[in-house]
């Protein structure tokens, strides 16, 4: 039975706007949510079960991903599959409702929030008469309008064609009949599948070569990086979980951060010197989801290598989401396959966002759940309001440089060059001019700032 809703951005056949005519408008779709009764996933290594998202929630985010591209939704509707038909996914009778609903709205795209096989897109497309995009193909679209570097477009087209490369089907079978060779005794020439297969295949070497080029670019970028150690500190989650907010409020920066799914794809960095003077560069990603394409995750390792090589990963967790626990599960499963074990504390900070969209109560209750004896508890924050965020540094400051030491220095004179250092790279509590010129100060320092501090005025002492 399907559960269904109408888009408030429309109704069935009539766009929610005036802005313009119907040639001129967004596109016209239709979202369907398949809920496979029967089917239920495993985690590929434990072997235990999923979690899994209710109804509402898959609807809500496949309503999210289409108007990521700003598609005019007529008609959206939760269809539960007893029975998954092995031609067209969903049974005859409702997909020629939905042919119908098509039909009527003038609609252009209808979007299946599901894995479709070649065959079962082809045969919904005949029977629909419109373009239909599965999940996979919807974020290929969205990657492709929010690509803005040469690295992202190489990396969107490279997955966009070995997408495509499993779905050609046999459209010119007349030119099996053509012959290769001289003679008659030629077998049968080039067909227009086999063409369009190997023109695709030569597409996708070249772009391997061409992301090759950007690897090794990004490799020396990060191989300079190193020259100066500055620690990386890489910020991941779900999409929509608030990266680029608290980017964005770490680092002063003003990247592009909306309420949609996918704002951002590509990648980051600034440096941010933290409370205590700990300079770090901060990379913020591009956001993961449920059931990720693995086009998009083999096309993406060059960006996602920011991640694997930070000296410290950010999970963020949208806490206010009903399926928070569900989406940092499949968070934690892409980062397994890039090698990052989301479990180690000494590596990744679990930090809860949009705490300030809990009441009391709730927030209370959650904090004292997501407190494992065996985990860091989690640093819970608002990017928005700035709640948490001084805490959340001083953890990070801490993971990076070690405890805050107190300490007592002395400068002499011909030292005092590095009093400006010492204020930038310290918390100093008191300063003390003394009869002979020299300054004695006491502060507070990381390890790491307490060793530079005494390697400093080692040298200057020997000189």
């Amino acid at each position: 039975m399907a559960r269904e809703k109408d888009a408030d951005r429309g109704v069935r056949g009539k766009p929610a706007h005036n802005s313009g005519t119907e040639a001129t408008g967004p596109t016209r779709a239709v979202v369907i949510v398949p809920v496979l009764t029967r089917h239920q996933r495993n985690d590929d290594e434990t072997n235990r079960p999923r979690l899994t998202r209710s109804a509402d929630a898959r609807h809500d985010e496949a309503v999210g991903l289409a108007r990521a591209i700003n598609l005019d939704l007529i008609h959206t509707a939760v269809v539960t599959v007893n029975d998954p038909r092995p031609a067209t996914l969903l049974g005859s009778g409702k997909v020629a409702e939905f042919a119908e609903i098509v039909k009527e709205g003038h609609a252009e795209v209808v979007i299946v929030d599901h894995p479709l096989t070649p065959v079962q897109q082809r045969n919904l497309e005949k029977e629909m008469n419109a373009k239909v995009l599965d999940r996979t193909g919807l974020i290929l679209e969205i990657f492709g309008e929010r690509a803005r570097t040469k690295e992202g477009t190489l990396q969107v087209e490279l997955a966009h064609l070995n997408y495509q490369k499993g779905r050609l089907v046999r459209s010119w079978t007349h030119l099996e009949r053509q012959r290769g060779g001289a003679g008659f005794l030629g077998g049968p020439g080039e067909t227009q599948i086999e063409s369009d297969r190997r023109q695709l295949q030569e597409k996708i070497i070249k772009l391997k070569h061409e992301l090759e080029t950007v690897r090794r670019t990004r490799d020396l970028h990060r191989a300079k990086r190193k020259k100066v150690p500055f620690p990386v500190v890489a910020i991941v989650g779900y999409t929509n979980a608030g990266k680029s907010t608290l980017f964005n409020r770490l680092t002063g920066a003003d990247v592009l951060a909306e309420d949609m799914l996918f704002a951002t794809l590509d990648p980051t960095l600034r440096r941010v010197r933290l409370p205590h003077g700990t300079p770090i560069i901060l990379s913020d990603t591009v956001g993961f989801i449920s059931d990720l394409p693995t086009h998009l995750v083999a096309a993406f390792r060059a960006t996602l290598e920011e991640v694997v090589e930070a000296d410290l990963v950010i999970h963020l967790r949208d806490i206010s989401d009903p399926d928070t626990a569900a989406q940092a599960e499949d968070v934690e499963r892409i980062l397994a396959d890039l090698g990052v074990d989301a479990g180690d504390a000494k590596r990744v900070i679990e930090v809860w966002n949009k705490v300030d969209l809990l009441d009391d109560g709730n927030r209370e209750r959650l904090l004292a759940d997501g407190t494992d004896a065996n985990k860091a508890p989690p640093i819970a924050i608002s990017a928005v309001t700035g709640e948490g965020i001084d805490a959340l540094k001083a953890l990070i400051e801490t993971r990076m440089s070690g405890e805050l030491e107190e300490l007592t220095v002395t400068i002499e004179p011909p030292q005092f060059g590095l009093v400006d250092w010492l204020y930038r790279n310290g918390d100093v509590v008191s300063r003390v001019d003394n009869e002979d010129g020299s300054a004695t100060f006491a502060l507070k320092a990381t390890h790491t700032a307490r060793q530079e501090i005494e390697s400093r005025l080692h040298r200057k002492n020997r000189q």
